[in-house]
């Protein structure tokens, strides 16, 4: 991986931001532009040379159809100046790491003064990937592309590496689920993906306090808790304080329900503070209790 002088010396930025803006896009707009030139996309999109000897660039023109039909949102041609909307871009990414391969030159036609073609599919997705993801981390951009050409949303290093070795192991298959449904979609680019992976914790949070037997929710929300700490400790005390904030932030916001009398959540930073405070409170309880974690 490249790096600079300056992730060298101080490390890298978090990647804290969800927006690409003016100049991050504009780099993203060269690196296509480049590409679509060079005749990196000729890949999937090959422009023919005119004697019918074989492929010798990118076929612009069908690259554009094919994006229009592919990702309707996107207004072409590009602008460096008219920045689309961060899924869109995304989206864009995407189409274009499918199409890549680096230009392999062949033969020289020395009529048209062009080389025909030919392309290394793993050599250009790995060196467009690699191009895009620089951008990202130097941007503080908190979305990468996989090896694969798939965007993906980045956590801070502590809640990745947790999220990232938790195991599910409740004893009821539905709380196992949504804890598994919450842990994939918190990744995912799209805002209210990440809102549902909020929903989708809070709603294991929830069972989880039935996991234990007694006859009433009240009781074996105490019991699940009682197996974590020891009861009437001063921690024990805490985690009941804990539960009961978790539980009255699940009905004042919009999380669970969507009364009018709830508050949206708005902030992005403000969803992932809620999935990592949710989220340490469900996997210690995991964890006390032999249920994963």
């Amino acid at each position: 991986m490249s790096t600079y002088y300056t992730e060298r010396e101080y490390g890298a930025r978090p990647p804290s931001i969800d927006t690409i803006d003016e100049r991050l896009w504009a780099g993203l707009y060269s690196l296509i532009q480049t590409r679509i030139e060079d005749g990196s996309f000729g890949l999937r999109f090959p422009g023919q040379c005119p004697d019918g000897n074989g492929p010798c660039g990118c076929d612009e023109q069908s690259f554009r159809r094919v994006l229009a039909a592919e990702v309707p949102w996107i207004e072409w041609p590009l602008s460096a100046t008219e920045v689309p909307e961060t899924p869109v871009i995304l989206d864009l990414l995407e189409f274009c790491a499918k199409a890549v391969g680096e230009p392999v030159q062949g033969a020289y036609h020395s009529y048209f003064r062009h080389y025909h073609l030919s392309w290394d599919r793993e050599a250009g997705l790995e060196r467009f990937v690699a191009d895009v993801n620089m951008l990202f981390r130097r941007n503080s951009l908190a979305f990468e592309l996989t090896s694969a050409g798939e965007a993906r949303r980045v956590l801070p290093a502590p809640l990745a590496d947790t999220i990232g070795w938790a195991l599910f192991q409740t004893g009821d298959a539905e709380t196992d689920r949504l804890l598994e449904a919450a842990r994939r979609r918190i990744l995912l680019p799209k805002p209210e993906e990440r809102q549902d992976a909020l929903e989708k914790l809070w709603d294991a949070f929830e069972r989880m306090k039935t996991l234990e037997p007694g006859p009433n929710k009240r009781i074996q929300a105490d019991a699940l808790l009682d197996r974590v700490a020891a009861p009437g400790s001063a921690f024990r005390e805490a985690l009941g304080r804990e539960a009961a904030e978790l539980t009255s932030i699940g009905n004042s916001f919009r999380i669970r329900h969507f009364e009018v009398t709830q508050e949206a959540l708005t902030s992005a930073d403000h969803i992932e503070y809620l999935f990592t405070r949710m989220f340490a409170f469900v996997r210690l309880v995991l964890r006390g209790t032999g249920r994963g974690g």
